[in-house]
């Protein structure tokens, strides 16, 4: 699976994000990743980026050894260096940490990278040179994205490999991709551009590559997009219960508050004001009506995607706390000490990378347990079997559901933890790390088959209503069809379908979903 993409930026979002001395905010990671908003170091960033590149040389010169200035990494702390030799000792870190494999890592995570770390070195704690932070923002800037691979990061002492390439790059080292995708060596895009290859100095190799803004980067567009999907989620269960002739009496405010979630009552709240005024739900809506609860995966829906949704919040929290971290080892502190330090493991990071991966799992499984119900014809209420127009010559949505479960199959594989692993490194110096870059990889997975879930459902819930004509959905559901099918038919005999699945995707992906029904409903949460 791939990961799907959202549309471009709407006109007036922001065409420069100023990198200051503060946090960066998710708009602003998602508008320079996403869309290619140009960067700019603020005023106050510049000032703190030379003071502590101050006390650094003050310690270069000094006769007592101090890490990352003057002596060896690593396992070989230890190990003091000569002042002629502390360059070449800079350039060397950089190419033999650049020892990623496997296939590349997509841009927007690459461009997440650089300006993560771009934040950190504006924080005025890792003692780079002004036109090192510079070049930095020059190549995002050009469209410049280095070659990352898959492979490389245990998520402790920071994502190093991946950071590795990204300053193998703007060393003028290895090779980049242009803007327009183009593979070419970075001295030839860094000329291009006019940007001059860095030459580092003490200290600068480590600032460069000791963090984790590889696994916080994806962590933010994860959430980005589980927001959205959280939203269309409640969308795509609506339908489903509205084309099953299911109850929204269930989602009573009164009945919900007995449970005092805030992700539950958002999510009810949703369901309240997609099935509103249901023509469907109307014509069942009767004393004599033989059904007195419906299964849990619609009854329950907003419970599950509550607890969906207060984990994303949990997540984003965390995230919000690292987006304001320094992280660099060593650190120049706020009264010019330079200290080692611990803050690069990423462990509060890698657990909540793979707390979504469970949740995204979980909203995966009741959305395609709600489609299920829709083709057996013992649970649909009156519809033809997998909602087929001659069941037995066609068969409908059949395979549709097992593309699905496939995919929930996988996802739960997914949800296996990689931050319970740890493999000792460096000689066992770096003897437990968190494998965060491990959790991101696979959550992006994860984001990218959830989405596919609810696409299956959306269209399964579309034909479901549709068959239940001359009754009439409520007036968001009837949007939200009303634009799916200016892509994908209607129900009708069998046609080849993994197109109209995958015009599905896109429409859940880009955010249209939930534009339709906010067209009606106004602002979902």
């Amino acid at each position: 699976m791939t990961q799907t993409q959202l549309p471009p930026a709407p006109a007036g979002h922001p065409a420069t994000v100023t990198v200051g001395v503060g946090a960066l905010s998710f708009d602003d990671v998602v508008e320079v990743t996403r869309h290619d908003a140009s960067v700019e170091l603020g005023a106050a960033a510049l000032d703190g980026i030379r003071a502590s590149r101050a006390i650094i040389e003050g310690l270069a010169d000094d006769a007592l050894p101090h890490y990352g200035v003057s002596t060896g990494f690593g396992a070989l702390a230890t190990k003091h260096i000569p002042a002629a030799m502390r360059a070449q000792l800079q350039r060397s870190l950089i190419r033999s940490h650049a020892a990623g494999s496997g296939a590349e890592v997509e841009r927007e995570v690459v461009r997440a990278l650089m300006l993560l770390r771009l934040s950190t070195l504006a924080t005025g704690r890792t003692g780079v040179r002004v036109e090192t932070a510079q070049t930095y923002a020059a190549m995002l800037n050009a469209g410049i994205t280095p070659v990352v691979h898959e492979f490389g990061s245990l998520g402790c002492s920071g994502d190093l490999a991946p950071l590795a390439h990204c300053a193998l790059a703007a060393m003028g080292e290895g090779p980049v991709r242009t803007r327009d995708g183009e593979l070419t060596e970075a001295a030839t895009a860094l000329r291009d551009h006019a940007i001059a290859p860095v030459e580092l100095r003490e200290k600068e190799g480590l600032a460069l590559i000791n963090g984790t803004d590889g696994m916080l980067g994806m962590l933010v567009l994860a959430i980005t997009d589980l927001r959205m999907l959280l939203t269309t989620a409640d969308i795509t269960a609506a339908m489903s219960v509205e084309g099953l002739l299911g109850t929204d009496t269930v989602f009573a405010a009164d009945l919900q508050a007995l449970r005092p979630h805030p992700g539950q009552a958002a999510s009810a709240g949703n369901l309240r004001a997609l099935l509103r005024d249901s023509g469907i739900r109307a014509s069942h809506d009767t004393d004599d009506c033989p059904r007195v609860q419906d299964a849990y995966s619609l009854r329950c829906s907003p419970q599950v995607a509550g607890g969906v949704r207060d984990t994303v919040d949990h997540a984003a929290r965390v995230a919000g706390w690292e987006l304001a971290a320094a992280v660099d080892n060593p650190v120049v502190t706020l009264d010019g000490r330079v200290e080692s330090n611990g803050n690069f493991h990423g462990a509060p990071v890698a657990y909540v990378l793979d707390f979504l991966a469970i949740v995204a799992a979980d909203l995966a499984s009741i959305s395609e347990r709600r489609t299920d119900r829709f083709l057996d014809q013992g649970r649909s209420h009156g519809l033809a079997p997998f909602l087929a127009d001659d069941p037995g010559v066609d068969s409908g949505h059949m395979i549709a559901q097992y593309t699905q479960a496939a995919i929930v199959s996988e996802l739960k594989r997914l949800a296996n933890p990689a931050s319970v692993d740890s493999i000792p490194s460096s000689a066992m110096q770096e003897d437990h790390v968190s494998m965060g870059w491990s959790a991101a990889r696979k959550l992006r997975r994860s984001v990218d088959g959830l989405t596919r879930v609810l696409a299956v459902e959306l269209l399964t819930a579309a034909r479901g209503i549709e068959l239940r004509a001359p009754l009439t959905p409520a007036p968001a559901t009837h949007a939200v069809i009303r634009t799916l099918r200016a892509s994908t038919p209607g129900p009708g005999p069998d046609r080849f379908l993994a197109p109209e699945i995958e015009a599905a995707v896109r429409f859940v992906a880009t955010g249209s979903a939930r534009y339709a029904a906010e067209q009606v409903t106004g602002p979902l949460a």
